[in-house]
């Protein structure tokens, strides 16, 4: 049997819950990336609560920038009401990069969870 592998500490993965939020009608920030780290979305849930239908947009900012259409991963995308959109996938942030976020009007939550990479 071989032996076993210990893998270096720049390897250590750590679950995280990145965010949990209201969305507003202005952009956000919701989660930034500590700069010893880099982190892995892998998980976003997004519920709609009202009785219409409303749009979010989640943008992924590198460190020092701005949320813009360049760095959208969801743009203004249509949520039915009374409903969740639940994606999973694996998005890398580097150090100082962001999470951000808006709705077209309050009724939106969201919840992201991921891994901090050492």
């Amino acid at each position: 049997m071989p032996a076993a592998i210990a893998l270096p500490t720049f390897q250590v993965n750590v679950p995280v819950k990145m965010a949990q939020a209201a969305l507003t009608t202005s952009v956000v920030s919701l989660y930034t990336t500590p700069v010893t780290n880099r982190a892995v979305i892998q998980d976003i849930m997004i519920a709609n609560t009202t009785a219409g239908s409303l749009t979010y947009t989640i943008y992924l900012v590198p460190a020092a920038g701005t949320a813009a259409t360049s760095n959208a991963i969801f743009y203004q995308v249509a949520l039915a009401a009374n409903t969740s959109y639940h994606w999973t996938g694996s998005q890398v942030l580097f150090p100082g990069d962001t999470i951000q976020a808006l709705g077209s009007a309050t009724g939106l939550t969201i919840s992201i969870s991921g891994q901090q990479v050492s």
